[in-house]
């Protein structure tokens, strides 16, 4: 069975390491975010890394997920002190879950706060695409998914909430939150 592939990424405007009020409300929304994702109906799996210190990202051994990469647009810096992104990479059973993950609770409430924490780039900030059950995605083809997006838009490979598809091509849409049905259109 298909399943959702998910990488999100948003350019900050203080780096990771920097001591600052905003800093610290970004870390200490994702340590209450993140659990609670975790515990979504639907959501199987994110990239993560045992020994990723504030901004070593690009240093990280990170499994199967492979070596971590970043979308051409992104300029600031990839050392500890430099960094200044936000990405994840994780493994969803459809989009109806990812969607109520997304759009609800903490998540949501972090959504509200992202222009006082991340750059309005111009560039799309989040990309789907599906996997073969046995795949795990890495961070190269979430960076080739969200570049394909942006250059080309929503395709059956690489797409969005908003221009959707089933793991057949055919495209779909997902009602708003709550909703009892998973796909509509």
């Amino acid at each position: 069975m298909p399943r959702l592939a998910l990488y999100t990424f948003g350019v900050l405007k203080s780096p990771l390491a920097d001591p600052g009020p905003l800093t610290r409300e970004f870390y200490a929304s994702g340590a209450a975010v993140y659990p609670e994702i975790s515990r979504q109906p639907g959501y199987l799996a994110h990239a993560d890394s045992a020994d990723v210190d504030r901004g070593a990202l690009f240093a990280a051994d990170w499994g199967a997920w492979g070596e971590f990469a970043v979308p051409a647009w992104y300029d600031k810096g990839r050392t500890a002190e430099t960094t200044a992104l936000a990405a994840t990479l994780s493994l969803w059973t459809d989009l109806r879950p990812a969607f109520d993950a997304v759009y609800t609770g903490m998540h949501r409430a972090a959504l509200n706060r992202r222009y006082d924490w991340f750059e309005r780039t111009g560039h799309p900030n989040y990309v789907f695409w599906w996997v073969h059950d046995s795949v795990v995605p890495t961070w190269r083809d979430g960076v080739s998914k969200l570049e394909h997006l942006r250059d080309h838009g929503s395709a059956p490979h690489a797409f969005t909430f908003h221009h959707a598809f089933a793991p057949d091509g055919t495209p779909v849409g997902v009602k708003g939150v709550g909703a009892k049905s998973d796909q509509v259109r």
